[in-house]
């Protein structure tokens, strides 16, 4: 009888302690007792479909799952779980090469949008224009895709074909096949305007992880042709890594704050310049396809003055996204600020308005965006060094 009584009181006292561990673990996990409750229903219900279900199950699938619908539950498009093919493929595209067709994408109002296309890559030989709604991949319709999983499905080994099918305005939807082709992601370009006596022109298409030593070559090269006056091109960038776009606002932005990043607790991280002093009258070329890092260094010269910008409303995307690696060699792309430009403006959801603005022309025979920029910085110029008597 003592046998048995001792050997109960170390069962209760074993049950005792193990819940009490239990749940001082998610006491320090921030838990209360309703988010055990919610644990224990998700642990329940993951157990139940693992040992019940009439086929055996992937647990790893199911984890893979379960983190993907927790994250589509916050209904932001710009956070999303990458699995181990999806981050592979968000890595080498930061890193400058991969095998894909040469366009970059956008989606808003839940369209997939042709935002630029490449030159000298497939698309452009293939026939696809800036503008073109892409419907379907292979014939699977992109309203039952994810965005970042259009991307996924366009890309691919090197050599190898996909069917896109594009919506034009004005025209009957139409199927265009592509051959993939390995993409060398020159995102600078820069060129002395010809009869403009001393116009520097240099065009940003996104900040990936080489772009601000692109930046400053094209810079340099700039320099070394005599060149007055600069414009900035960030029409059609989506946007990229917010550390390429500071490298290259310490080359733009008067000395003193770029961007502020402010997470929901109201903890600030700001991003400064040192540049000591302005080289180069600027203007800077905006319309409604420039985001997120395009967004911040176009709000830092405006706001600081030292630009004037020429164009249309930016996109506004003036959310932060940081890219959490996992354990598996996946990751979790999630939404963690917002930021915030030097003079205190949030512009997500409401975009920049330019100083100067001007909408495209609609049969594209002339720039006229450009023409005014151009028009703009002569006025810059012949402003330098001009005295009021």
């Amino acid at each position: 009888m003592k046998k048995k009584t001792m050997f109960l009181l170390i069962v209760a006292t074993a049950f005792v302690t193990f819940n009490a561990t239990v749940f001082g673990f998610y006491a320090l996990m921030g838990f209360n007792d309703h988010k055990v409750k919610d644990v224990m229903r998700f642990f329940g219900a993951l157990r139940f479909i693992e040992t019940q279900y009439v086929r055996d199950v992937d647990y790893t699938k199911l984890i893979d799952g379960a983190i993907a619908g927790m994250v589509k539950t916050l209904d932001d498009p710009h956070s999303i779980y990458l699995d181990q093919q999806m981050y592979e493929l968000m890595r080498s595209h930061t890193e400058g090469s991969f095998g894909g067709v040469g366009i970059v994408m956008g989606f808003k109002d839940n369209k997939i949008t042709v935002i630029s296309v490449m030159e000298g890559t497939p698309s452009e030989t293939a026939g696809i224009k800036t503008g073109d709604e892409i419907v379907a991949v292979d014939g699977t319709p992109t309203t039952e895709i994810e965005p970042e999983g259009v991307a996924l499905r366009i890309r691919g080994a090197v050599d190898t074909d996909v069917t896109l099918r594009i919506h034009r305005a004005g025209e009957e939807d139409k199927d265009y096949i592509v051959r993939r082709a390995m993409i060398q992601v020159h995102t600078v370009a820069g060129q002395m305007l010809p009869d403009t006596d001393g116009i520097g022109y240099i065009r940003i298409a996104s900040f990936s992880e080489h772009t601000a030593d692109e930046f400053k070559e094209a810079y340099r090269a700039l320099e070394e042709s005599g060149v007055k006056g600069m414009i900035i091109d960030l029409r059609e960038n989506p946007g990229g890594l917010v550390t390429s776009c500071v490298e290259v606002a310490n080359m733009l932005v008067p000395q003193g704050p770029v961007v502020s990043v402010v997470q929901r607790d109201g903890t600030r991280e700001e991003y400064d310049s040192d540049l000591a002093e302005e080289k180069y009258p600027l203007v800077v070329l905006i319309d409604g396809n420039s985001a997120s890092a395009s967004e911040i260094l176009a709000g830092a010269l405006q706001d600081t003055g030292a630009a004037t910008l020429v164009g249309e409303k930016s996109y506004g995307k003036g959310s932060v996204q940081v890219v959490l690696p996992l354990y598996d060699d996946d990751a979790l792309k999630l939404t963690i600020a917002k930021y915030y430009t030097p003079s205190g403006r949030s512009i997500d959801g409401t975009g920049i308005d330019p100083d100067v603005a001007v909408e495209p022309q609609a049969d594209g025979a002339d720039d006229v965006q450009l023409l005014k920029a151009i028009d703009v910085m002569k006025g810059k110029i012949a402003g330098v060094g001009a005295k009021v008597i």
